[in-house]
Order: C-alpha cells, then structure tokens, then sequence
C-alpha cells in the first residue's frame, strides 16, 4: 500500500503555546527549536511557547514559527518509524515539506522562511492589500468573477482550498468589487480575512524579487521524497525544479485543490498534517471524504499518528 503523505500547514494556523508540549516531551523536537533560536537569532523558541500574540502573527515571526513548529513534529514522527510516501505544504508550508524531505537544510529553511516572510510584509506596506474567502463557486464561476472585475495587477485567485473556497487576493478597492461579483455569481457566503498583505497575487511582485535571489543562491538537494508544488499541483524531487516553482511561488495561486486530487490519483489515502492546527484536514476531507487524516499538534496526535500509520503498514 502507498504510505501516507505529509502535509504541513501555512500561515493562519499559528497560534500561542505551539510546539511546546512537544519539545518538553521529545529531545528531537527540543534540538530543532534550539537550532532555530541559533540560526534566526533570537528566541523564536519563546515567541511559539508564550507569544505575546501580536508578535507571533507577524508575518516575519509566523512563518518561521511555522517551519519549526512542523519541522519539529516531522522529526518526532520519523523517529517513530514515519516514511513519507509525499508531502506537500500550503504556501509558507512548502519550505517546511522541503526541509523535512532533505531538499533544504533546516538552517537554510529557517533563513529563506524568514526572509520571505519579511519580504511579503515589505510588500505590504509598499502596496497595502487584503483578501477574502469565497464559498460556493466553482472554478470558472472564480474565473468568470474575475474577468468581470478587469483587474489583472490589483487582483487574483491566490488559494484554490478545496471544491467551493477560494480565496481572493488583492487590492482592498479589487477585492470588494469581486466580493459583490462574487455574491451575484451566487456565492453562499464572502468572508474577509485578517492579513497584512495579499499574498499569492501581483502585490507580491516586490517580495518575490526580494526573495529570488536569496532562493537563487539556496543550496537544494534532491529531495528524498516527491513534494507536489503549489504552482503546479505536480511532485517534484530535482533541485532545479525545486528551486523554480519555489521562486514562482509568491505570484502565483496555491493549487491546494489540485495537490489533494493528484495524491489522491496516485494512490494516497492516508494524510497526517504536520505541525499546528487542523485546516488541512478539513481540506482533505473536502476533496477525499474516505481519507484517514492523522493530526502532530501534540503528543497525543503524534503518538495516535504513529500507531494507526503503523497499523495500515502492516496490513
């Protein structure tokens, strides 16, 4: 049978006292936190366990939090026996796949992470943006939205969720107008949302090229398991595709959609979702009601993870 595949979370899953238990618990969990306190600078290593919440949620601070928060919890299972038959990461969670597949070294993951994340918040201030979830439409009702509005550089689909959410992206004037388009293509429900920036569209254009070079420079190895990209929903193991798709990545949507049907298209039916929160199994589930999809956001989770993946293993 194909082994589950890893998924690791991206920005909004974050929250106060993240990887704590887990690094009081398991020595592996406790070593990456140390590193990532070393390799960033400062004590990134707090800021998960205690917050304060404000600085957590700031892009520059989240997605490192993330990264070694998912790092951690990937660490912890592959100890336990954990051989991933795939992975994939929703936006910022793309670094943490590759870190966990051997592609980036978790100091070069921590240090891309954080200049992304810096980069996107530059990006922010420089061109102010929001976004906001659609529920109800299709694909090419999101399509049909967006010619409608005509505003290529103020506007894109940035996530493509699962079947009926997507999320929009852009400039707070282009992002109102598809909201209404949206509501009259028949939308169930538009729900803003509370970021900094508009990640995954034209806003980004500033970021990305604040972080091609750094990305450019990156030493990747070839991955030691396929990592289906967020620009193509297609796996990929070779540096130089790795490096492309992650410089691409800023500019374009998330096919997280995409990724689910094509691991569910070549045989994949068990998921664990690496790291803090549970939006990704709600994700999955959208796609594969029949997935068993395990949770590593504490101690409990990650030892029921090992047990039932160990279980299916030996069927």
């Amino acid at each position: 049978m194909v082994g589950a595949a890893c998924l690791f979370p991206g920005q909004g899953s974050q929250s106060v006292g993240m990887g704590r238990a887990l690094a009081e618990r398991y020595p592996e969990a406790k070593a990456v936190f140390a590193e990532a306190d070393k390799v960033l600078g400062f004590a990134l290593s707090t800021l998960c366990f205690e917050g304060p919440a404000e600085e957590l949620t700031r892009t520059e601070n989240t997605q490192p939090a993330l990264l070694a928060t998912s790092v951690a919890a990937f660490r912890v299972l592959e100890a336990r026996g954990l051989k991933p038959a795939a992975a994939a990461g929703h936006s910022a969670g793309e670094y943490a796949a590759h870190v966990a597949a051997g592609s980036l070294t978790l100091a070069e993951g921590l240090s891309l992470i954080r200049r992304r994340g810096e980069a996107m918040a530059g990006a922010g201030k420089e061109r102010p943006g929001t976004m906001a979830a659609v529920l109800g439409l299709n694909v090419a009702q999101i399509q049909d939205v967006l010619r409608r509005v005509d505003a290529p550089r103020d506007l894109a689909a940035a996530n493509y969720n699962s079947p009926g959410q997507v999320v929009l992206s852009g400039t707070p004037d282009a992002v109102a107008r598809a909201s209404e388009e949206a509501r009259r293509a028949g939308a169930k429900k538009v729900v803003p949302l509370q970021v900094s920036a508009a990640f995954h569209s034209p806003l980004m254009e500033a970021a990305s090229r604040g972080l091609d070079e750094a990305i450019a420079r990156a030493p990747i190895a070839r991955a030691r398991f396929p990592v289906y990209a967020n620009v193509t929903a297609a796996p990929v193991s070779e540096p130089e595709m790795i490096r492309d798709t992650l410089r691409k990545q800023l500019l374009s949507p998330v096919l997280w959609e995409q990724t689910m049907r094509a691991m569910r298209e070549a045989g994949i039916r068990q998921y664990v979702e690496v790291g803090n929160g549970r939006v990704l199994r709600g994700l999955v589930r959208g796609v594969d009601k029949e997935a068993v999809v395990f949770g590593s956001e504490d101690p409990e989770s990650i030892e029921a993870a090992a047990v039932g993946i160990a279980e299916t293993a030996t069927r």
